[in-house]
């Protein structure tokens, strides 16, 4: 489709960051070629709603706020954006958290591949150094991880990572994709969601892609992942118990549909051991054993016992 005619929608995703969505939106206004920037706010208590319901007219009105009923979660508010962004007459919608900030020519730089790509995105790097990745990136063809941009820039070739997108971080989504594959799945409520589409769109013989000269700058997250098993592989423990239960769930979902019953056992078993030897809980043991019940029965209500 000619750029003269194809439509462009950032679509934020936030809940309680009502200052880092306020830095961002404000980038966000001044990026050419985007035509609006479309913000759904799950149910915030920090006056997100509000700053929303009454925007600046400095925006010109290219910045929409929509404030849900209750909190969906990542997922649902990607799901309810998604589709917002298609109704709205998208041909692209730029996906993103209210944490992350596009880098000065970072649409341009993926704009740069429109036509070739269906799903595609920047490099995520820490804001506080900039030469380091927030979401490391496992090349494609075998199992190396790498961490800093300048294992990045060798990895790339034309500029491009393919078949790696970190997904919901400033990528790019087509129209015709979202048509193809549908929308996140808004019952995962948090964690897994991003990765299931990305599968889901690999599934259906996408174009992905990483655009290594496009970058968007995050807070740093720390490491990601426990070393387990003597140091042989890292497990994702966190101390909140939404997290948790989420991942687990989700995970064991994700590895069903897409990997098979032995890669599900598998993180059945790397579970078991983690908090059996790693970091002994019984507790989380129980709470994981629940997440898996619920996840082969289908129930994604869970969760929600954990935002009382």
């Amino acid at each position: 489709m000619p750029s003269d005619d194809r439509r462009i929608a950032a679509v934020v995703v936030t809940f309680n960051r009502l200052e880092m969505l306020q830095r961002l939106v404000k980038v966000l206004a001044d990026v050419p070629g985007l035509d609006e920037v479309l913000v759904v706010d799950n149910a915030s208590t920090d006056g997100t709603g509000e700053w929303l319901a009454g925007l600046p007219d400095e925006y010109g009105g290219r910045v929409t706020g929509r404030t849900l009923p209750r909190n969906t979660g990542g997922a649902g508010g990607f799901h309810d954006g998604l589709a917002w962004a298609v109704e709205r007459g998208a041909d692209l919608a730029w996906l993103m958290d209210d944490d992350g900030t596009p880098e000065h020519g970072c649409l341009d730089r993926l704009l740069a591949h429109e036509g070739d790509l269906d799903f595609w995105g920047p490099v995520v790097i820490d804001r506080a150094d900039p030469e380091r990745l927030v979401f490391p990136i496992r090349l494609p063809g075998g199992a190396r991880v790498v961490h800093a941009m300048d294992d990045v820039r060798r990895a790339a070739v034309d500029g491009l990572i393919r078949g790696i997108v970190i997904p919901f971080n400033g990528v790019l989504v087509t129209r015709g994709l979202v048509e193809r594959i549908g929308l996140p799945r808004a019952e995962f409520f948090i964690w897994g969601d991003d990765h299931e589409y990305r599968l889901r769109a690999e599934r259906a013989g996408a174009r992905i892609a990483t655009a290594v000269d496009a970058r968007v700058q995050h807070p740093s997250v720390g490491a990601l992942g426990t070393p387990m098993a003597f140091g042989r592989t890292t497990y994702n423990d966190t101390p909140s118990d939404l997290k948790h239960y989420c991942m687990a769930r989700n995970n064991l979902v994700n590895l069903r549909e897409y990997g098979g019953t032995l890669h599900a056992l598998a993180f059945v078993a790397k579970t078991l051991w983690f908090y059996t030897f790693t970091r002994r809980d019984p507790g989380r043991i129980r709470l994981s054993l629940g997440a898996w019940r619920d996840a082969l029965r289908g129930d994604f209500t869970g969760h929600e016992r954990f935002l009382q």
